[in-house]
């Protein structure tokens, strides 16, 4: 939750202050290493992949020693989703990622959080689901892909390898809002079986 909003300030501060963070390298033969492109795709790959990591980390480390809660089981998802719709922001805005695709997603996370919390007025909290642990791949991949299409442009790279990339990310952002579309109806489902055993 730290990262998402660091990681959106970064990565739209050529937006905002184009001449003192310039979007692409300054071309005519200054060194790539010593621009501030170089380095602003450097800390938004650093804080894109430190935030995947340490997901991973603490679920495997609380399952592995027992310290599973009620609150990690609520939290950690709103997190990744908090995490994850911060970048796909990011790309829609840049173009990357198609907004209706975007919407998506936001319709359905958020109607996750409604059955969550209507579950939890039964008293039940509950945690993610297989389909949603798929479809958090099905993101990370999502945003990987938007995001090597996005260092591709601000290092001034071929556009035919940053549309390549942004391709492939819309392609996989796509079967990523099919899953978690289909992961939906498993959320549905279990929250019908709890209304009917209690």
């Amino acid at each position: 939750m730290v990262v998402a909003p660091v990681f959106f300030i970064i990565y739209l501060l050529p937006r905002f202050f184009p001449a003192i963070f310039p979007a692409a390298p300054p071309s005519g033969g200054g060194s790539l290493f010593v621009s501030g492109s170089f380095w602003m795709v450097v800390i938004l790959w650093f804080l894109f992949v430190g935030s995947e990591i340490t997901d991973l980390l603490d679920g495997m480390i609380a399952r592995r020693r027992g310290e599973t809660s009620d609150f990690g089981k609520f939290f950690d998802p709103f997190a990744d989703t908090l995490t994850q719709v911060t970048y796909f922001f990011c790309f829609v805005i840049d173009g990357i990622l198609p907004p209706v695709l975007f919407l998506a997603v936001l319709y359905r996370e958020f109607s996750i959080l409604f059955i969550r919390n209507m579950m939890l007025r039964k008293g039940i909290i509950m945690g993610a689901r297989f389909g949603g642990k798929i479809k958090t791949v099905a993101y990370v991949l999502a945003a990987g892909l938007a995001l090597l299409a996005s260092s591709a442009q601000r290092l001034g790279l071929a556009d035919e390898l940053s549309r390549g990339f942004a391709t492939a990310a819309s392609a996989v952002f796509g079967i990523s809002v099919l899953v978690a579309a289909i992961s939906f109806f498993d959320y549905i489902s279990v929250y019908r079986k709890a209304g009917k055993k209690s």
